[in-house]
């Protein structure tokens, strides 16, 4: 790397970024990309402080993750936010919408309603054990964590529970990314909303009462210019449960139990108190094993950072994946230590656009795991068959084959 440079779409980053997250982070803390005009930040306390600003000066207005298409627009100043109609998916906007249409979205994934939905939760996790112990090899990403986090993304937006299979497949093929480009949501969105659509104007056609909190609420939405939304807007907004949702918690609950294989004294010290130590390691997987890698805002005001100013216009990627191995934040960043000490956590956002799903997504995780280790005496992760397609987004493990001996069985 003596003649160093980064590119989130570069496809040598997008096969292993790690390497160039720590020349960024102890040479380049501020990294100007021409070709984008867009600055990669990659320490952990900078990102910190960048997100949590919220008083207008990073927006969204060019989307949370532009594709190469819309970086490679130069801006010649503030970015306005969208028109309302016909409204793209709301973290586009700037408040008041933004979290207004957030907050239509919410009701399920509020702490107390979070909670509510752990022994559904568990009763999936053990359906799905149930069917795949038996086979003695499968897939923990896609089988396992994949299968239960897709079917409570169908419980929480009124879909059948049959679909989740499909669901998955749909979510997975919309994440993958071609080097040099990026992920295009947008090339995936029609076959997003073909299952979305439906379930707003099936609700919109028994009256809205509320029994379907998210569609519903989204259907009695009014914008500040007094109009609604329509089907196929409402439906857009739901984008965020239905990809989010069904993505991450697979990843990141397959790679934990890899992380715990692959150090057996550790696994034994989580495996003695489930209740309270599963709950202790899942922090430290987030950390170290968490997908996404960055997310963009556009500068609406000039903003400064190590001296170097940031203008309007200009577009700055926050590199989550590059915090989360920030020496300067956690000692040792690239081992894993299953009961580390963490203060801050970047995995899921921070400010604003903090992720909906926090509640829910830690919960997953825990009764996935949870369940796994009570029904699980002895796995082995055939880490050769495993499959990490080169991402400029969600590089992670999207197929982990394992080994199981299940208890007297």
């Amino acid at each position: 790397m003596s003649d160093f440079s980064y590119d989130p779409f570069d496809p040598a980053v997008m096969a292993d970024p790690l390497p160039y997250y720590r020349v960024l982070r102890d040479e380049h803390p501020v990294y100007y990309l021409p070709k984008w005009d867009t600055y990669a930040l990659s320490r952990f306390s900078d990102i910190w402080d960048a997100l949590r600003i919220t008083d207008g000066t990073f927006v969204a207005s060019e989307g949370t993750l532009p594709s190469a298409a819309v970086l490679q627009r130069h801006n010649s100043g503030p970015v306005a936010d969208p028109p309302l109609h016909p409204m793209p998916f709301h973290a586009n906007f700037d408040s008041p919408v933004y979290e207004s249409v957030r907050r239509c979205t919410s009701s399920p994934f509020r702490p107390r309603s979070a909670a509510g939905w752990a022994e559904r939760i568990r009763t999936l996790a053990n359906e799905r054990l149930d069917e795949l112990l038996p086979r003695g090899t499968f897939d923990l990403t896609q089988d396992y964590g994949g299968h239960v986090a897709a079917a409570m993304v169908c419980e929480f937006l009124g879909l059948p529970v049959e679909l989740a299979s499909e669901v998955l497949a749909a979510v997975n093929a919309g994440s993958l990314a071609q080097p040099g480009e990026g992920v295009e949501v947008a090339n995936s969105r029609p076959g997003f909303l073909s299952y979305l659509t439906p379930i707003v104007e099936r609700r919109r056609a028994e009256g809205a009462d509320g029994s379907v909190p998210i569609a519903d609420s989204l259907i009695n939405f009014v914008l500040p210019d007094g109009s609604t939304l329509s089907d196929s807007e409402a439906a857009t907004q739901m984008l965020g449960v239905f990809i989010g949702g069904t993505e991450t918690v697979p990843k990141v609950t397959a790679a934990g139990l890899w992380q715990l294989a692959e150090h057996p004294d550790q696994l034994a010290a989580v495996r003695a108190d489930l209740e309270h130590n599963v709950p202790i390691a899942r922090e430290e997987i987030l950390r170290y094993t968490a997908p996404a890698q960055w997310f963009a805002r556009t500068v609406r005001r000039p903003y400064m950072i190590h001296g170097t100013t940031i203008q309007p216009g200009q577009r700055v990627i926050t590199l989550l994946a590059s915090a989360a191995r920030d020496e300067r934040e956690y000692p040792n960043p690239d081992a894993f230590i299953w009961n580390r000490p963490i203060e801050r956590l970047l995995s899921f956002g921070h400010g604003q656009h903090f992720c909906l799903g926090v509640h829910v997504a830690r919960l997953e995780v825990t009764i996935l795991m949870q369940e796994w280790f009570r029904r699980v005496s002895d796995y082995r992760i055939l880490s050769e068959s495993a499959s990490r397609p080169p991402s400029s987004f969600q590089w992670g493990w999207n197929s982990v084959p394992v080994d199981v001996h299940a208890e007297g069985g």
